[in-house]
């Protein structure tokens, strides 16, 4: 009759090694993937950015026949990987705003952001614009580069990635 009134209290210790196991296995296969994930969403920025230049600069050769003619160093001047492990950049409307090729192209950063930006349409009919970052502040940064050229009287971009994802 004992055996009849007996009651399971709780889960056998395979039990929970076996549940345990299984959160392991799954922890294993998802956290590269959620980190993999995180630095395609940060790449993305570049590519947007640079993409709004692209932009500009059609728009500025259709009304002028030519691309923006002027340069701009990296800006912000300051990597945005800072000591302490901060990848973003704080925005500062004063690294885009009252600078000539900036304005030109109607361009700027309106949020924190990974990458710094630079252009360079000083060799006539074409241009470089450079997104350079170190998304994970590792000391290894990426570069994009949009190259532009309307030599052939038509314009035509190209976005080069980089070959290595950070």
């Amino acid at each position: 009759m004992s055996s009849k009134r007996r009651i399971q209290g709780g889960f056998t210790l395979i039990e929970l090694m076996i549940v345990v196991a299984i959160i392991g296995i799954l922890a294993a296969v998802a956290i590269p993937a959620f980190m993999d994930y995180m630095k395609k969403s940060k790449r993305s920025e570049a590519e947007l950015n640079l993409d709004a230049i692209k932009k500009s600069n059609k728009t500025y050769y259709a009304e002028k026949a030519t691309f923006v003619p002027l340069a701009v160093g990296a800006t912000p001047a300051a990597a945005c990987c800072q000591a302490g492990g901060v990848s973003k950049c704080p925005v500062n409307a004063a690294n885009w705003n009252g600078v000539p090729a900036w304005d030109e192209l109607d361009f700027e950063v309106t949020e924190e952001h990974y990458f710094q930006y630079d252009y360079d349409g000083t060799a006539g009919n074409q241009y470089d614009a450079h997104a350079v970052g170190d998304l994970d502040c590792d000391g290894t940064p990426i570069s994009y580069l949009l190259h532009g050229d309307a030599s052939t009287g038509s314009p035509t971009t190209q976005l080069t990635k980089p070959a290595r994802a950070d």
